[in-house]
């Protein structure tokens, strides 16, 4: 073995344990490498050190560099690098993109023949198929499509160990999702173990389990417990220098803190969390921005092959113009398909109350009740004009407002009120509530050009959500896309309607 490659396998093994030293050392090696296939491997090298230490910019930066030649990529990159983008751009709400990278993984293991390669390329997959139901907080489809994998799939992933470890914490994660503190404690624990009784070295996973462990104590009221373990993943979490992870670990031991009605420590956890947080939000829009560029380089490159590759058709088969045209042709069809997309989107930012809430009134399709109303015309009435005024107030906006709060405020009783909108509305208490304030906010952006440059965390709290990643979901879940694109759309059409 060269002393290349003994660097490499030392600067690999040292990713999730000492990422500085790991990094010290990839970076040494991508001076020294020559071959297009040693660059991208190490530059692969420097994308996964970047992930673990929360850079995602940088992540990025050495992931599109390491793809730029597909075929410089051995059987298992060709699979993680896509995946890898896939991973990172979800985090950042390019869900699209990511799904477009994820496809094309799907895609390259279809290629695979050698039986352990693809093995392992269809435990990685589905690994990440789990974390985006994860990502987007649909626990009860994560606990499905985990279980449904079955004995032969758990066996087979316990072959690539640090896979297995995630494997696990997803587990941990999607029933702790459920409520089922119990199941997630043990596979946090059984990541705990595995780690101590056996030769892997991973501090990375063993943050995440403990910070998994952490939350079943705090919701099982064990403080103490909780804080021990929390304490425990921000030491372990320092060599990583990421601050997601520290955003988050101070956040939950802040909670944990107040929950003790321990001012003093919860005060110090809280402003440590805030000033995590603020740096979160200003890296996050780094990295979309970088992320913005690259996949604009990555369709140009393809662009460009696809370009190259149609002119060389074209001089060895002069004969065939009229193949060369229509190429040519559906070529043009494509880019003014996207034009028109583009316009679609713009135009989507039109979005106006009424496509969010459908009023009653406004129902194309009367639909006969099955199960006869026991709430007097009277009543019906008083509460469906209590609506009204309600909608028309910002009191939905409130953090703590919920089923039972509103039914105090209109003296009714939840099963009434719950009814009503279930009837009149077409939806539950929870998705009437969100609309209303994913309303409210697109019409503070649209109407109040200060909105557009607030912090997500800001708009999140001024609309009555209680975190910065539920506001994400549920907004994109309603208009169809993520509030900072919404944003910058919002933003672009502003400067072009200026212009004009």
């Amino acid at each position: 073995m060269s002393k290349q490659e003994l660097l490499f396998r030392e600067s690999e093994e040292l990713i999730y344990s000492k990422p500085n030293e790991a990094l010290k050392v990839g970076l040494h090696l991508l001076k020294r490498v020559t071959s297009s296939k040693e660059k991208a491997k190490v530059n692969f090298l420097l994308a996964r050190i970047y992930e673990v230490k929360g850079d995602y910019n940088n992540a990025l930066t050495y992931l599109f560099e390491a793809d730029r030649n597909p075929f410089d990529l051995d059987n298992r990159d060709m699979i993680e690098v896509p995946v890898t983008k896939s991973i990172i751009l979800r985090a950042l709400y390019f869900d699209d993109q990511s799904k477009k990278y994820f496809d094309v993984a799907e895609k390259q293991a279809l290629k695979i023949s050698d039986r352990n390669d693809k093995a392992y390329a269809k435990s990685l997959l589905t690994l990440d198929k789990s974390l985006m139901y994860l990502d987007r907080e649909k626990y009860e489809e994560a606990a499905q499509f985990i279980e449904k994998q079955g004995a032969s799939f758990e066996n087979t992933i316990r072959e690539f160990p640090t896979m297995y470890l995630w494997f696990m914490i997803t587990k941990g994660r999607a029933y702790c999702g459920l409520n089922d503190y119990e199941k997630g404690r043990f596979y946090f624990e059984k990541v705990l173990d595995l780690l101590k009784k056996t030769s892997i070295k991973n501090n990375y996973a063993e943050v995440y389990a403990l910070s998994g462990i952490a939350s079943v104590y705090f919701h099982q009221k064990d403080h103490q417990k909780a804080l021990k373990a929390l304490l425990s993943a921000g030491q372990k979490a320092q060599p990583f220098e990421n601050v997601y992870l520290t955003e988050s670990i101070n956040k939950q031991i802040a909670i944990n803190y107040l929950a003790l009605n321990d001012k003093t420590n919860y005060k110090f956890y809280n402003t440590n969390f805030l000033k995590a947080n603020a740096e979160v939000e200003t890296i996050e829009q780094e990295s979309v921005n970088t992320a913005y560029n690259l996949i604009t380089q990555d369709y140009e490159n393809i662009y460009k092959v696809k370009k190259q590759w149609y002119s060389t058709v074209f001089y060895i088969a002069l004969g065939l113009t009229f193949v060369v045209i229509l190429v040519c042709g559906l070529f043009w069809f494509k880019f003014q398909w996207k034009k028109k997309r583009l316009k679609e989107i713009i135009n989507y930012l039109e979005i106006t109350r009424n496509n969010l809430i459908i009023r009653f009134t406004e129902k194309k399709e009367v639909k006969e009740v099955s199960k006869k109303s026991n709430i007097p015309l009277e009543t019906e009435q008083a509460l469906l004009n209590k609506l009204k005024r309600f909608e028309s107030s910002t009191k939905f906006t409130n953090n703590d407002m919920s089923l039972a709060v509103l039914a105090g405020q209109f003296e009714t009783n939840t099963k009434y009120l719950s009814e009503i909108i279930n009837k009149h509305y077409d939806v539950n208490f929870n998705t009437y509530i969100n609309k209303l304030r994913i309303n409210y906010i697109v019409e503070k952006l649209k109407s109040d050009p200060n909105f557009r440059n607030y912090k997500i965390s800001y708009l999140a709290e001024n609309s009555g959500f209680s975190s910065h990643s539920s506001f994400a979901t549920v907004f994109k879940s309603i208009t169809g896309i993520a509030p900072i694109t919404f944003i910058e759309l919002l933003k672009s059409e502003m400067e072009v309607s200026n212009s004009q």
